[in-house]
This record gives structure tokens, C-alpha cells and sequence, in this order.
């Protein structure tokens, strides 16, 4: 899906004249994806002249790539700040990295606790990009 389309599914949703949150079709996902350490060699904020030269982690690309030409959603989520974003992009262009968005700034320090009014699903990576499989698994939600 290309970022003109993936802009217009997202905004001016209108139901019964009131703007409303859009949702997306069915099968298709709004991938949140880490950088460092996740797609590539893990570079702290405080050594961003490693960037420019981190290693690309090749099962990442082709899966990301591959499922960006599914037509889901890919955003990439990193902590690097807005002082590293022209850095990045470089990075993700010099590698072939297909994607529709780039938020900088997540929290740093990890044990991440999404809390949306949208179903959140999560994937801890552990070295390994590889096609996604169905697992049950506790998880923690508020009290009905």
C-alpha cells in the first residue's frame, strides 16, 4: 500500500457527520517497528555516528519489505530522537527498507505497556524475523 493510499484509509473517517477513529480492513496490520537492535545492530542515542554504519539484520528487510508489499502498515518506532532522523532515513533508504512511516522519540528503557482503545498485539523480537504464528499466551487486561 502506498503512503498516498495508507494516508487516505487513515484520515476523514465520517460516521453519521461526526469524524470518526478509523479502522483498517480486515488482514491488514499497523506494524510498529523498533530499529536498533531489532532491524539492525542495537546503536545507543549517544553514539549517533554509528548509525550511518550499523549492520542490517537481512531476515528483517525481506520479512518487513515482504509485508509491506502484503499492504500492511509499516511504522517505524525508535527511540533515536529528532536529531537522528536525517541519519536514519539515510539508513533505511541506503538499504531498501519499504515503509510508510518514522516516529522517533519511544521511551527508552524498554518493559513497554501499551495501553489503546484499539486492539494492541505484540511480538518481543529475539533475534529472529520470520513469519508470524498464532501462540496462546497469558496476558495482563483491566477488570471487566
Amino acid at each position: 500500500m502506498k503512503k498516498e493510499e495508507v494516508e487516505k484509509l487513515l484520515h476523514d473517517k465520517v460516521e453519521a457527520g461526526e469524524h470518526v477513529s478509523p479502522i483498517l480492513p480486515e488482514g491488514i496490520k499497523n506494524y510498529l517497528i523498533d530499529i536498533d537492535g531489532t532491524i539492525c545492530d542495537d546503536i545507543p542515542n549517544e553514539e549517533p555516528e554509528r548509525m550511518l554504519t550499523a549492520e542490517v539484520y537481512p531476515d528483517a528487510l525481506d520479512t518487513l519489505n515482504k509485508w509491506f508489499d502484503e499492504g500492511h502498515i509499516i511504522c517505524f518506532f525508535t527511540s533515536r530522537t529528532e536529531a537522528h532522523r536525517e541519519y536514519t532515513e539515510i539508513w533505511l533508504k541506503r538499504h531498501s527498507f519499504k515503509y510508510h512511516s518514522l516516529l522517533m522519540g519511544k521511551p527508552r528503557g524498554g518493559n513497554y505497556h501499551w495501553v489503546d482503545n484499539h486492539l494492541v498485539k505484540a511480538t518481543q523480537f529475539k533475534g529472529k524475523f520470520t513469519d508470524l504464528i498464532e501462540k496462546e499466551v497469558t496476558i495482563q487486561v483491566f477488570k471487566d
